[in-house]
């Protein structure tokens, strides 16, 4: 009888912890690129909605110290997931760090070039003779260039200041004439609610090619191990940023309630920033983060021709698509 009454406990007991292997999540970390922001509505969102726990999913949401952290640390599987650039990834590339788009997050560029509109400058060319601020980026120096030239200027003929990531003061006080580097989502934004006249020429109608602004990325090892759990990830974003393409105000709501301290948001802004992204993140045509070879290749391309890529990247080996057609 004592045996039989432990037998049975002994039953109960492993079908208990099966059970709760079986209800166990597998948890994924995933680096933002910045402070948590608009654009990352979708994120916040499948996390507040279940959509992650639905997929099996313990999804935890880091802000990188540094902004050249996320790609890093995906590349040595210390995060699972990062959101970073088509154009950092193509350079990592070229420097044989093991990193993968696994999907298009902002699939249309958000930079230009940012002017204060009555000084004179209707296009690019007449920038020559003028003074443009960047972030000390040889892509932000790549895209001014190719600009310039596009509109029939000569680029050497524009200086360049390197302001770091005081983009919006320099052009708020004339400290340099127009910007590479700044975001229509962002500083355009931002810069305008302060009551400056600005305005952006878009890369795509002076000669840069179209890119993935924002990618999500990962290392080549975790690919591997994570594919199948990359893809409920992409699943539970995809769902999720439907929700926030019908219902902006809600997605915005649960934004703020993760808003980072060190960097408060403004209601209006991210309004107004979410409006401008949401056209910008998905085409019709296609499903959500789906990666087209051409855009790799254009872009790659372009880095190479301007002398930002040392040598030539298989883009086939860049990035893949966790979503089919």
């Amino acid at each position: 009888m004592k045996k039989l009454l432990w037998l049975c406990m002994l039953i109960l007991v492993v079908a208990g912890c099966s059970k709760e292997q079986t209800n166990e999540k597998e948890e994924l970390t995933i680096m933002l690129d910045w402070y948590p922001n608009a654009v990352h509505s979708a994120l916040y969102t499948a996390q507040e909605k279940g959509y992650f726990d639905e997929e099996g999913l313990d999804v935890k949401i880091e802000m990188p110290a540094d902004t050249n952290d996320p790609l890093k640390l995906a590349a040595t599987g210390k995060v699972d997931l990062a959101i970073s650039y088509q154009t950092q990834l193509l350079l990592s590339r070229g420097e044989d760090i093991p990193v993968v788009s696994i999907g298009a997050f902002v699939r249309h560029s958000l930079d230009g070039i940012m002017y204060k509109k009555g000084n004179g400058i209707e296009s690019p060319k007449d920038l020559v003779g003028k003074n443009v601020g960047y972030p000390s980026s040889s892509v932000s120096e790549a895209i001014l260039n190719t600009m310039v030239k596009h509109d029939g200027g000569d680029p050497e003929q524009v200086k360049l200041t390197d302001v770091g990531w005081d983009l919006m003061p320099s052009l708020a006080t004339d400290k340099v004439d127009a910007l590479v580097g700044a975001y229509v989502n962002h500083e355009l934004v931002l810069l305008k609610k302060e009551g400056y006249d600005v305005d952006m020429f878009p890369l795509s109608e002076y000669g840069v090619p179209e890119n993935y602004e924002l990618i999500i990325v990962t290392g080549e090892k975790t690919l591997e191990k994570k594919e199948e759990s990359i893809k409920k990830f992409w699943s539970a974003l995809s769902k999720a940023q439907a929700d926030v393409k019908a219902d902006p105000e809600s997605a915005l709501d649960v934004l703020f309630s993760h808003e980072n301290e060190s960097f408060p948001l403004e209601r209006d802004v991210e309004t107004e920033s979410l409006t401008t992204l949401l056209p910008l993140m998905v085409d019709d045509a296609v499903p959500f983060g789906y990666q087209e070879e051409k855009v790799w290749q254009d872009v790659a391309d372009w880095l190479y021709d301007s002398k930002v890529l040392q040598e030539e990247v298989d883009v086939k080996e860049a990035y893949k698509n966790i979503v089919t057609k």
